[in-house]
């Protein structure tokens, strides 16, 4: 018997298996903390090689737009391999990338450099979606919502501890939170080596993997063609773009506005890890027995609205109370949309499908942050540092009139 046992909980158990939920939620805390670590930095490192704010800004835009880009090619076919090889080596693979990433990014040197080390990093970018893959294969169908409200608050916990030792450790050289980033991540690698189970048994697999299911086109437009799925993508992806513009700007829009320093950016990044804990470990549960999955997912994108509108004023009067008010909000929204859409889509499709799904996810998730960072980076230089958080208040409004649709039909 292999040493490493397949898990299906799905039609047997009433409850996750302990060991493999614990390891990904470590999976998810470790992937939590290596984001936090590097976001304060990346603005500080380009200002190494780019002088002009307006061309740091864009610069930034750009390498989220290359890596997205190389998220949006690979997740996909991550995702579809993982359903034919199991999770366990896509997944080990993909942290491997994230190491050596985190690695080069540090070395820099050149511009190029930091472009080559996020194209390797997104290539093996398709992690979460393959984490929560394995979350769905071992947890019940009627409670992962609860499950991805955990691994939630896991990545909530590592964005408390990454930012807050990412502005410290960048007292000793912007590149040192990224190598940090590199140790963990392997680190982790090692420990999924030696003790992760395998959780998507033989007879869940697939016999085989289609070149269409390689293909991040055609599987964007397969996963759009699911009569009951295709209005939460859309609404998805209609959040997505405002929200991967706000993730690219938060440390130049600090930076430019406010003229912060990386341990308070920092320290705004923790938190948002604090809210989510507190949201998904304490508020989360309670509104699971009094709403529906659908009305919580709009209640999070309704708070989203409020948040942009708070940000923008910041920019408007460089007042950064405003700021600080958006983004504790803009955290809570997040925060209870994430599992609670996660939820809808997992529980709408059988065992085999679960890594083309959150693979799919995964792309149109990417799409957005192809699209957001290269939109709100005109918005931002040519309208002001307000502007890409109003084009989120408008397309938020769009994404709960798509939710609704959706989960009406």
């Amino acid at each position: 018997m292999s040493k490493f046992k397949s898990i299906n909980t799905q039609s047997t158990e009433q409850t996750a298996n302990k060991n493999a939920l614990i390891f990904g939620l470590i999976s998810v805390l470790l992937y939590g903390i290596g984001f936090g670590l590097t976001a304060p930095v990346i603005p500080f490192l380009v200002q190494l090689y780019v002088k002009s704010p307006g061309n740091q800004a864009m610069v930034v835009a750009l390498l989220t737009f290359s890596y997205a880009v190389c998220v949006f090619l690979a997740a996909p076919g991550l995702g579809a391999l993982s359903d034919r090889c199991g999770r366990r080596p896509i997944l080990i693979i993909c942290l491997l990338g994230s190491a050596a990433g985190y690695l080069i990014f540090g070395i820099g040197g050149a511009l190029w450099v930091l472009f080559l080390g996020r194209t390797i990093d997104g290539l093996t970018g398709g992690n979460i979606s393959t984490i929560l893959a394995y979350f769905a294969d071992i947890t019940p169908a009627g409670q992962r919502t609860k499950y991805f409200g955990w691994a939630g608050a896991a990545a909530g916990i590592g964005s408390i501890i990454g930012p807050s030792i990412g502005g410290l450790l960048a007292n000793w050289g912007y590149s040192i939170p990224m190598y940090f980033g590199a140790v963990i991540t392997l680190l982790n690698v090692v420990y999924g080596a030696i003790y992760m189970p395998e959780s998507l048994s033989k007879e869940h697999r697939l016999s085989k993997v289609s070149f269409v299911r390689l293909n991040p086109f055609t599987q964007l437009a397969s996963i759009f063609s699911i009569k009951n799925l295709k209005w939460i993508f859309i609404a998805i992806f209609l959040l997505g773009v405002p929200s991967g513009s706000l993730q690219t700007f938060f440390s130049q829009f600090a930076k430019d506005t406010f003229k912060w320093a990386p341990v308070i950016i920092g320290v705004m990044f923790s938190i948002l890890g604090a809210l989510d804990i507190i949201t998904q470990s304490l508020i989360m549960p309670k509104l699971l027995k009094k709403l529906k999955v659908s009305q919580i997912a709009i209640i999070g994108m309704v708070s989203e609205t409020m948040a942009y509108g708070f940000i923008a004023a910041s920019g408007i009067f460089s007042y950064f109370p405003f700021f600080i008010v958006g983004t504790v909000i803009f955290g809570f929204g997040d925060a209870i949309f994430g599992p609670s859409v996660n939820g809808i889509a997992s529980n709408s499709i059988s065992s085999d499908e679960q890594g083309r799904i959150q693979g799919g996810s995964q792309s149109i998730q990417a799409l957005t942050r192809i699209i957001g960072p290269i939109l709100g980076g005109e918005l931002y230089i040519s309208l002001g540092h307000f502007a890409p958080a109003v084009m989120g208040m408008i397309l938020v409004a769009a994404a709960i009139a798509a939710i609704r649709r959706g989960t009406h039909e």
